[in-house]
Formats: C-alpha cells, sequence, structure tokens
C-alpha cells in the first residue's frame, strides 16, 4: 500500500464513526446486565498459547504489546482484520510485539438465539488450546467466512469444519458441548472502554496496556509508529 500523508482520511475510522452510536446503546445494555450476573468462569483453557491471566490467545513474543478484543459477529472487526490483519502480523514476525487476541461476546442477540459470538469464541479457544499456531488463521477464516448480523451464524458442525480447514481436529466435544462458554462470558466484562465511549464495543484496541480510540488508529502502513 502506498504511504499515507499526514492528512490521508482514515476510511476504517470514518465508519466506526458512522456505526459506533448505535452500537454502544446496544453494548451499554449488555454490560449492565452481565455485571448483574457474576458468572463463574470454571476451568481456563490450557495450553502454552492462552494467557492464564488474562484469557488472552498469545501470539509471538515481541516486548510491546498489542491486545484485540474481538466478536466474530461484528462486521467492523472482519473490516479491522482485513485492513489491519497483516500489518499487525508483521509486527509479530519481527519480533517487536506480541499480539494478546481476546475473543469476546457481546453480539449473542444478533444470531438468533443461536449464541453465536459466544460458541465461536469458545471454539477459538478450543483451537489454541489445541494448537496454538492454528489459532490465527482460524480467527481469519471466520471473519473471511463472517455470517451477516441476524442471522443464526455457522453451526457447530460448520465451527468444526473450519477448525479442520486449518488442521485442528478432535475438539468435537470442546465445541459442540460449549467447555469454554462461561469463560468467555467472564473474560468479556474485562474488556476496556475506548476512550470516549460509554460502554464496550468490538474491536478494542490496546498498545502496550493503554486503550486507543480506534478513530486514532494510524493507517496500517503506518501501524509501527505506535510502537517507536
Amino acid at each position: 500500500m502506498m504511504a499515507a500523508s499526514a492528512k490521508q482520511t482514515n476510511w476504517f475510522a470514518v465508519w466506526v464513526s458512522v456505526v459506533v452510536v448505535a452500537v454502544l446503546v446496544v453494548v451499554t445494555a449488555l454490560v449492565v446486565w452481565m455485571n448483574s450476573a457474576a458468572t463463574d468462569p470454571g476451568e481456563p483453557p490450557q495450553g502454552s498459547g492462552i494467557n492464564q491471566e488474562t484469557g488472552a490467545i498469545v501470539v509471538g513474543d515481541g516486548e510491546q504489546s498489542l491486545d484485540e478484543y474481538i466478536d466474530f459477529m461484528c462486521p467492523i472487526c472482519s473490516q479491522f482484520e482485513e485492513v489491519y490483519g497483516d500489518a499487525i502480523l508483521d509486527l509479530v514476525d519481527d519480533g517487536t510485539i506480541t499480539l494478546n487476541i481476546h475473543p469476546i461476546s457481546i453480539l449473542d442477540r444478533f444470531s438468533q438465539g443461536t449464541e453465536y459470538s459466544t460458541r465461536a469464541a469458545n471454539a477459538m479457544y478450543c483451537v489454541a488450546e489445541a494448537d496454538p499456531d492454528a489459532a490465527v488463521p482460524f480467527m481469519q477464516a471466520l471473519f473471511a467466512g463472517q455470517p451477516a448480523e441476524n442471522t443464526e451464524g455457522l453451526s457447530d458442525d460448520e465451527l468444526l469444519a473450519v477448525a479442520e480447514g486449518v488442521g485442528v481436529a478432535g475438539i468435537d466435544a470442546c465445541v459442540t458441548e460449549g467447555e469454554y462458554t462461561d469463560y468467555v462470558t467472564a473474560m468479556t466484562q474485562n474488556t476496556p472502554v475506548q476512550p470516549g465511549n460509554s460502554g464496550i464495543a468490538t474491536p478494542t484496541v490496546e498498545v502496550n496496556g493503554e486503550v486507543i480510540a480506534n478513530s486514532e488508529l494510524p493507517e496500517p502502513e503506518n501501524l509501527a509508529s505506535l510502537f517507536d
């Protein structure tokens, strides 16, 4: 991509600003409900690719960190992955950052009762536990084939097929029994709030522990400037 000038419009940020108000109304109400019903997270997913304290799926080992909070039913998250995914992985590959992926569920109400956001996040943990190297390809595949809001989303069998497509099998019970459903719900409550927002939203990005408003994200070719 061509280098951006200082005045170049960040179209990802523009799109976010158009829809964020409506999303926040829904999310704020959801947070109130979630905070009123404490959830026992149960046993967290295991494995070298999962941070037991934060619930993040860890990719890379750079000294600096980028945390992203995503919902697999969130269309803005899909666009975020399309716009920034390669740039983020470049920073992982060159050793600049550790990427911490937080699969959360704030949009279950948009899947006609199937709780797709929660089921997809649970499946992400199942995959990461079985094979940490498959976590990012699984995430990419889910966003590439993202169902529209207000549909049932992918079935458990379809989630398992996506997992098999990235080389992970033998996680049927983990997915179909929702082994980490309560864990997803508990971790969702830990999502930070972006500056200027009244409730949690996705995607949310943290750079070295500091939450960055989506409107302040640089163009992808300039993403490394956040870590200078």
